[in-house]
């Protein structure tokens, strides 16, 4: 397969290969195509991620959230972050 890089691509690319970044070209639209592969499933895992919770949603498990809700959720994250800094600080 052959890909034409633009000319800002290329300059980009040349900048990187000067820099030590990387070697080649090449190089560079495989770190670029890894970085799409990686988003992508990111993208397909929030996709499912949704759904489940459409799902849940539908059978009624779902929570109402409400400004006194989020207070007692991050209250919560508060207290459980606390106990485990206190459990880290005591085994050490």
């Amino acid at each position: 397969m052959e890909v034409e890089l633009s000319p800002d691509q290329k300059a980009f690319a040349r900048q990187a290969i000067e820099n030590g970044r990387i070697e080649r070209e090449e190089d560079a639209v495989k770190e670029a195509l890894a970085l799409w592969e990686e988003r992508e499933r990111y993208r397909i895992e929030l996709i499912a991620a949704v759904e489940i919770a459409e799902a849940q949603l539908a059978r009624g498990e779902g929570r109402i959230i409400t400004e006194e809700s989020m207070e007692e959720l991050k209250e919560s994250v508060k207290r459980r972050g606390r106990a485990r800094l206190l459990a880290e600080q005591q085994q050490t």
